[in-house]
């Protein structure tokens, strides 16, 4: 069979299998197995046990349920209430203040857990009625808390680049590190957006009533819930860029650190701490199973004979090697309006990672620059994650077209700061290489 034929058999089936609804991880693994046992025998099922060890066998993976651990503790402490409040003593006397705010604190809990789940559902829980209530636009407040929150993937510590780095055998860290400047400027993107759209609209984003405002020195006192967090982020990310603890050890400590403040602030109990650790298990479970079952999946494609087909595919596309990273920028919005983010990397970096490096792109760049392409999928219909957290929890009046109608513009953002991160590559570049 050619790998024309290959590629169609696999990828066609995949598809199939996902679109009648069973969980990524038994598609690629149920394939991977057919194949073998179909081809080659039941013998050779043998050969996906090396494969699936090597994908696991990773210490930086240990990282993995620490952040999801982040992640859970912070979604329970009550912090982002706290913030919040403080965010509208600072900024409900702005036009788009509390949209704006709600960036900022999306921002912060980005740089504390890694996960975009963490910030848009907090935020969507306490900031959704509030902005609503006060008169914001209903798509404002459904853009801004779901752009935000996929600010987790980028922003470090990262999962989604804990999981690249491991599949790359690139340098988990410069990862982390070049990802602060590029979510640094989604941030300004996004902000600047909301402050000229409340310009042109002025009803989009009513200020805060003069007698709901604080005074100066309330606002002062209130930014003391700030430091906390702050320390946190300190903590991690500044000991993976001083080169005093690798992202394993961060990871330890920042789950440390952020248990000692919700213990010192009275916010620590048993009951929260249980469900922590089982949404922990849970989700490091569903990432783990992926990294498995994908690691399978392309262990049989490749056996195949049929990698190879892609690559010389994309060599013949047009524009040199910008027409190549065009086509897989590409692909990678397409299939994230599909399938899981993890599921993409291990699909794609056995294909892309070698001819990627072979055409001269720097391995971190081009790593931080696929986790900005997979922000957009946690935005983008019909199967972005952060629609369906937002659409749980907006009230009733606020349609998924609505949800859908929010997004638009703030997706178009992530492309121009995509695009942006291409032209002036040392955004990514500049402080990894620092180190």
């Amino acid at each position: 069979m050619s790998g024309l034929g290959i590629t169609l058999l696999i990828f066609g089936s995949l598809f199939a299998l996902l679109l009648m609804g069973l969980p990524l991880c038994f598609c690629m693994g149920g394939i991977a197995v057919g194949c073998a046992m179909t081809f080659w025998g039941p013998n050779s099922v043998y050969m996906f046990v090396g494969k699936m060890w090597d994908s696991v066998n990773n210490s930086t993976l240990v990282a993995l349920p620490l952040f999801v651990m982040m992640a859970g503790i912070l979604q329970e402490s009550g912090i982002a209430e706290e913030l919040y409040t403080t965010m509208r003593k600072c900024m409900g006397g702005l036009r788009g203040g509390l949209a704006i705010g709600s960036i900022l604190i999306s921002a912060i809990f980005a740089a504390m857990s890694g996960l975009s789940a963490t910030a848009t559902i907090a935020l969507g829980v306490i900031a959704v009625p509030s902005m609503l209530k006060l008169g914001y636009d209903k798509r404002l407040v459904s853009g801004s808390i779901q752009a935000g929150g996929a600010l987790g993937i980028l922003i470090p510590p990262s999962v989604m680049m804990i999981v690249y780095g491991m599949i790359a055998e690139t340098s988990v860290g410069k990862l982390f590190i070049g990802g602060i400047l590029p979510g640094l400027l989604l941030v300004a993107l996004f902000i600047a957006y909301i402050v000229i759209v409340c310009k042109i609209h002025p009803e989009w984003g009513p200020p805060v009533p003069k007698e709901e405002r604080c005074s100066a020195a309330e606002k002062l006192t209130s930014l003391r819930t700030v430091i906390p967090p702050i320390l946190v982020i300190v903590v991690v990310i500044g000991s993976i860029y001083m080169g005093v603890a690798s992202v394993t050890e961060a990871a330890a400590l920042g789950t440390f650190a952020i248990l000692l403040i919700t213990v010192f602030q009275r916010k620590f109990s048993w009951g929260s701490f249980g469900r922590t650790l089982k949404s922990t298990m849970v989700s490091t479970s569903m990432v783990v199973w992926i990294m498995l079952a994908s690691s399978c999946f392309t262990a049989i494609y490749q056996a195949m004979g049929a990698s190879g087909f892609i690559q010389q595919a994309l060599l013949h596309v047009p524009g040199g090697k910008w027409g190549i990273f065009i086509v897989m920028q590409l692909t990678f919005f397409v299939l994230g309006m599909l399938l899981d983010p993890t599921g993409i990397i291990m699909l794609t970096a056995p294909i892309y990672l070698p001819l990627a490096t072979q055409l001269g792109f720097d391995p971190i760049w081009y790593g931080v620059i696929f986790v900005m392409n997979m922000e957009m999928s946690y935005l983008t219909p019909p199967f972005g994650f952060n629609l369906f957290y937002m659409k749980s929890i907006v009230p009733p009046d606020v349609t998924m077209g609505d949800i859908y109608k929010s997004i638009i513009p703030f997706v178009a953002l992530q492309a121009l700061g995509l695009i942006i991160c291409c032209i002036f590559p040392q955004i990514v570049t500049w402080l990894p290489g620092m180190m």
